[in-house]
């Protein structure tokens, strides 16, 4: 990892930790518990750059935060709209990445969101204004 810092590794171990995906608040919060010091800054400017080399994954589902996924695999995220929960599903492969080379281009990363209802909601018919 270029630029190694001890921040930057608390950060990542923070994202890998979990199989949700936070915003970085919730991670400024849990490295806060390791180093107290840290600053909000120092978080925003580290995920950054750990998604900028692909270390990581920043996903905009449109609720008005970025969330973070530290599985860089091929996989697709699926967005409730309604509780706003994020869940994986894994992928045998990346046919739109496959698709790409098949053209000519050389993908580097891939971030897939399906949007809709998830099952809890849709058992609790929180399926509000839509199918």
């Amino acid at each position: 990892m270029k630029n190694y810092s001890r921040q930057r590794e608390a950060i990542l171990q923070a994202l890998r930790s979990t199989d949700t995906h936070p915003t970085a608040n919730w991670i400024y919060n849990k490295v806060r518990e390791q180093i107290p010091s840290i600053s909000l800054g120092t978080v925003y400017r580290n995920l950054s750059a750990l998604a900028a080399t692909g270390e990581i994954l920043a996903i905009d589902v449109g609720d008005g935060f970025e969330h973070y996924d530290g599985d860089i695999s091929p996989h697709l995220h699926l967005s409730c709209r309604c509780c706003g929960n994020i869940e994986d599903l894994v992928l045998e492969s990346d046919a739109f990445s496959q698709l790409a080379s098949e053209h000519g281009f050389s993908p580097e990363t891939s971030i897939y969101v399906i949007y809709g209802i998830c099952k809890k909601c849709k058992k609790q018919n929180l399926n509000i204004g839509g199918n």
